[in-house]
């Protein structure tokens, strides 16, 4: 019989009360409005979403990353970077920053204390606008966000996902910069828009059988 949940801090947020649950040493949820948003056993897509994010980038990179989540994201992408990178994290919620200072740094191998990494809480869309419009840009842009790009995202004045957004985050972006963006589920609309800002795009669906999330990649051309 399987331990029961047991919610360890809970926080009242404009989409409902955020939850971190946990069960055992090393099983955790965070939920939010009663859905869950991440499981500390499920995150083969964000691990697959920093490395190909990561891979490839010109010397002493500067990466941002948007969400912090688990802290996962931001453990893979550690991994695949070199000593001299640079590593930005916006986080909307102060209280998901401490938890991954607190019960979930063991998942990260406590990446927060990373001399790579600062962490800025607030809104990653100032964050990218602020580097498109006053520098310096960045290597790569990986959103990890609630859900992702989807139908309510479609209108033109979308933060992180309409026409106008994505091309901030293209003069956001060096030479041949990525834009990668974690998805619930493949948005063809998104798609086209991503296109239509002037990135060449691949749609990846990592691992193997079930529902599987979605990798969108964006290379500035």
């Amino acid at each position: 019989m399987s331990r029961p949940w047991q919610t360890i801090d809970r926080v009242a947020t404009a989409e409902g009360v955020l939850e971190l649950r946990q069960r055992g040493a090393r099983d955790f949820l965070i939920v939010i409005g009663g859905r869950v948003l991440m499981s500390s056993t499920a995150f083969l897509s964000e691990v697959f979403l920093a490395r190909t994010a990561c891979k490839d980038l010109a010397p002493q990179p500067r990466v941002l990353i948007g969400g912090l989540g688990m802290g996962l994201t931001l453990r893979a992408a550690l991994d695949a970077l070199p000593a001299d990178a640079q590593v930005l994290v916006a986080e909307l919620n102060p209280e998901v920053v401490r938890w991954c200072r607190g019960p979930l740094a063991l998942l990260s191998q406590d990446g927060l204390a990373d001399p790579r990494v600062q962490v800025e809480v607030g809104d990653v869309a100032a964050v990218i606008a602020r580097a498109a419009h006053e520098g310096p840009r960045l290597d790569a842009i990986i959103l990890d966000l609630y859900e992702g790009p989807h139908a309510a995202t479609q209108r033109p004045d979308d933060p992180f996902y309409g026409p106008k957004a994505l091309r901030t985050s293209l003069g956001a972006l060096q030479p041949a910069g990525v834009l990668a963006v974690w998805s619930e589920d493949p948005d063809a609309a998104f798609e086209k828009r991503l296109i239509a800002a002037g990135f060449a795009v691949r749609r990846d669906h990592p691992g193997h059988g079930g529902r599987r999330h979605v990798v969108y990649t964006a290379l500035r051309k």
